[in-house]
């Protein structure tokens, strides 16, 4: 009967050479093929329940857009002409483009995440740039100072952006709170750290070394930034850009309380979802989440093609 190797077999295996050592114990102990399929196993099936869970979300919001039909989008004559097109047209999607409300949310959501994304990306690029590059007084702090909007709970950085703003003079309040300036810097106050974070990795993959090379051939700091290093960041920017985008369009606690939810003024995608529940139209609720996840999925596609898929966050 075989037996299990011991701690001094294996301390002994440790202290030779790592080749003699990998043979002298592949001699005496034979590896155990079938306990390798049952790791797997165990460990595909612990996976395969959660993405299982994505994916049937995902066929059940698609489902519900094809059956929950409804005939009040196109004329019952064209729509008994034409079945097969009605199928795509009269479901809850098309129900809600059709409203005027619902339309001005996805335009605001649009505009106010691409303002979010431009300035999360002026912000990420100088702020990754010195953490990546350079040891100064007070790095650990920063650092750690950056994860506190991607921690905080949604609903606090909401509330933390509405008291902060109690201490601003009235015409600026006023400007910015409840108003579409208050829905981008909601946006952009969680967008940013996942752009930084982004931005910081992208750097640290970057070799230094040709900066420096730049420095002694009499490049300034502003020249081999712009010349040698900007010109390596694009895809790290486009994957930053596009988590940034992603991230705005799903905001929901610090605009439903720093920027409101008011039909025609600062309803967005998110808040759009809540107003519909709140009033009992499930349907047009999943339209605007199914717009939602067609974009989420969008993005995705954007950063996995033309994105790094190297950074660690």
């Amino acid at each position: 009967m075989m037996k299990s190797p011991s701690q001094s077999d294996l301390a002994s295996v440790g202290s030779q050479d790592p080749v003699e050592g990998a043979s002298d114990l592949s001699g005496s102990y034979s590896h155990q093929a079938g306990s390798d399929v049952l790791f797997y196993v165990v460990f595909s099936a612990i996976g395969g329940v959660y993405l299982l869970l994505i994916l049937a979300m995902l066929v059940a919001d698609a489902a519900y857009m094809i059956h929950g039909v409804d005939d009040s989008v196109l004329d019952p004559a064209w729509t008994q002409q034409h079945p097969f097109l009605a199928v795509f047209v009269n479901n809850p999607l098309g129900t809600a483009l059709a409203n005027e409300d619902i339309r001005r949310s996805i335009w605001l959501s649009l505009v106010s995440c691409t303002i979010t994304t431009i300035l999360s990306l002026w912000v990420a690029v100088p702020v990754g740039y010195l953490l990546s590059r350079h040891r100064f007084w007070g790095r650990n702090f920063v650092d750690a100072l950056l994860d506190i909007p991607i921690l905080l709970p949604p609903l606090v950085v909401g509330l933390s952006l509405l008291i902060l703003f109690q201490y601003m003079p009235d015409v600026f309040r006023k400007a910015v709170v409840y108003e579409v300036p208050g829905v981008i810097l909601a946006q952009f106050v969680v967008a940013c750290a996942f752009a930084v974070r982004t931005m910081r990795a992208t750097f640290d993959q970057i070799d230094s070394r040709r900066e420096q090379v730049a420095l002694t051939l009499g490049c300034s700091r502003v020249q081999a930034f712009g010349r040698v290093v900007l010109p390596e960041t694009g895809k790290g920017m486009l994957t930053a850009g596009t988590l940034a985008w992603a991230r705005a369009l799903g905001e929901f606690g610090p605009l439903l309380v720093f920027a409101g939810a008011t039909r025609g003024k600062t309803e967005v995608l998110s808040t759009t979802v809540f107003l519909e529940l709140s009033v009992g139209d499930l349907e047009s609720a999943v339209a605007v989440s199914f717009i939602m996840i067609i974009a989420a999925v969008t993005v995705l596609v954007v950063t996995r093609i033309w994105g790094s898929r190297n950074l660690t966050l």
